[in-house]
């Protein structure tokens, strides 16, 4: 039996562990904390080289389309889970497929280098040291980075930010906004940790300020009819349009919710050529005053910080929700190396240069939609590749295609530091499912389960539809797909009126409630894009 080593046991580490069992590799993880969960584990102590999270942090993508594809989420978890149930979720995970005996707590992985046989094994050296200070060293047939990239701060320099009298932090180290009461805050960024930072900020500072370069266009979690607007933006049948004509669509809906411009938001940039950020409150609270938005900065001085527009403020401190460095500590630059947040990886996964397929990056990755079905892609695609099940192309066709996409990524999304790893979520989960043959097949599908069919093509694509057929194939796929509206919906209804809009007695059960026939995923999708038209 092959043995892996897995660095990591948050969420992309606890999805390889899984993987390598469902195809009989002998997976050893390394965690260098006393617990599961990476970042969700939210931890009062800030760690360099860990991800956190704040107190009041909630994940920005919705239950159903951040799941493992085998495991739906609870119905009674609300759509959008504060970090304590996402923790829980992968707790459950792990419990039910008995993932934890397979992972070394507060273990950290020092090196990994090729074996001195790996020309014709492929096989690596890790060295690990335990608790108590023990270094020791393993020989493994594969390894799985899965450590995230949410965990060196990155922090621009700005002229005399050195003479600041204030405190001024990383977002990385921002926990709960107390200490903040009765203080001119600013907020350097305009990304999701920095607008959720800002907007908990509001509720007790005596004013918070955003600074940002370029503005944003700012999404609400809620779409239409109170579903989660990710859930019915990543489909198969949207990301089959022109992009422009999805860019379009977004900026509508954006400017329909909030005028940005009016607001001191509106970006240069069209809606996708960058990261979307994700609020809710940021408008009502620069509608209360709560939040202004004011422009870059130009120089510290003291307790003033001027913009480049020349005015200035005085503040009392800053956060630097700046985003994070990409590195990899233990890795020798022999193996991969990442520069500017670049990489040199097939599918933003292998090393092509390495002579055997026995080393993979899983989670570093920018899509826009979750990374935990994105991780658990990779990994099984990864265990194929291991077996032999699956094959990797010559070295020249991938750095090929590594160059291509980084072609592709300048011309599509702005210059910055964030957009060296994007990718639009269902191009590049169908991508990968390509590799294992577990991409749904939609013209079987229609032949055997129409409505399913319909499902998969116009509805949400939950991670669910890549376990339909091929390798890995899971016989409750379907329900958990035909089900995920009701989920999602299931945690609103707590409150049964006795009596409908019309007078009759509403005696419905919750799920002939929640919409699930034939047509309900055209008329929502058709009516967006008709609402859009209509609003032009």
């Amino acid at each position: 039996m092959k043995r892996i080593a897995i660095i990591g046991a948050g969420c992309s580490g606890l999805a390889a562990i899984k993987c390598c069992l469902d195809e009989g590799l002998e997976p050893v993880c390394f965690e260098r904390e006393d617990d599961i969960g990476g970042l969700w584990n939210y931890s009062e102590i800030q760690k360099v080289g860990k991800g956190g999270v704040y107190k009041t942090c909630i994940i920005n993508t919705s239950k159903e389309m951040m799941s493992f594809s085998d495991f739906p989420p609870p119905q009674e978890f609300p759509m959008f889970m504060p970090h304590r149930l996402v923790l829980k979720y992968f707790r459950m995970y792990a419990d039910s497929f008995g993932l934890l005996q397979y992972i070394n707590f507060k273990t950290s992985v020092e090196n990994i280098i090729p074996a001195s046989d790996y020309d014709s094994s492929g096989k690596w050296r890790v060295t690990f040291k335990s608790e108590n200070g023990e270094i020791q060293t393993g020989l493994f047939d594969g390894v799985l980075v899965c450590t995230g990239h949410h965990t060196y701060p990155h922090q621009p320099k700005f002229e005399g930010l050195e003479t600041f009298t204030g405190k001024y932090m990383h977002s990385h180290g921002y926990k709960e906004n107390l200490e903040f009461t009765g203080k001119r805050v600013l907020v350097v960024g305009i990304g999701n940790s920095a607008v959720d930072i800002a907007v908990d900020l509001s509720h007790v500072a005596a004013q918070t300020y955003i600074s940002t370069r370029r503005g944003a266009w700012i999404i609400s979690r809620m779409g239409f009819w109170g579903l989660p607007a990710d859930a019915i933006a990543n489909c198969r049948f949207l990301f089959k349009l022109p992009i422009s004509a999805l860019e379009w669509c977004v900026e509508k809906m954006a400017n329909f919710r909030f005028d940005h411009e009016a607001y001191g938001l509106q970006p240069m940039h069209r809606s996708l050529q960058a990261h979307p950020t994700i609020n809710d409150e940021l408008p009502y609270r620069i509608m209360t005053g709560a939040v202004k938005i004011r422009p870059d900065i130009h120089h510290i001085m003291k307790d003033k910080v001027y913009f480049t527009d020349g005015t200035f403020l005085e503040i009392d401190a800053i956060i630097f929700a700046t985003g994070f460095d990409y590195k990899l500590s233990f890795v020798p630059e022999c193996v991969t190396k990442v520069e500017n947040n670049r990489t040199e990886l097939y599918k933003y996964m292998f090393p092509p240069h390495l002579k055997h397929p026995t080393f993979a990056l899983i989670g570093l990755v920018q899509a826009i939609g979750s990374v935990m079905p994105i991780s658990e892609m990779q990994c099984r695609w990864f265990t194929k590749v291991i077996k032999g099940e699956c094959h990797l192309p010559s070295e020249e066709i991938m750095i090929e295609d590594t160059q291509a996409k980084r072609e592709d990524m300048e011309k599509m999304y702005v210059k910055s530091q964030r957009h060296t790893l994007q990718c639009f979520w269902v191009h590049y989960m169908d991508e990968l499912a390509d590799q294992i043959g577990v991409k749904p097949d939609l013209w079987k599908l229609l032949f055997e389960d129409p409505v399913l069919a319909i499902r998969c093509m116009f509805g949400p694509c939950v991670p669910a539809q890549y376990r339909l057929m091929g390798p890995g194939k899971w016989n409750g796929a379907k329900a958990a797909i035909k089900g995920s509206v009701q989920r999602c919906l299931f945690p609103t209804r707590t409150n049964i009126l006795p009596k409908n809009a019309r007078g009759k007695e509403n005696n419905r059960s919750y799920t002939i409630s929640i919409p699930h026939h034939l047509l309900t995923y055209f008329v929502i999708l058709f009516s967006a894009i008709l609402f859009c038209i209509c609003i032009m």
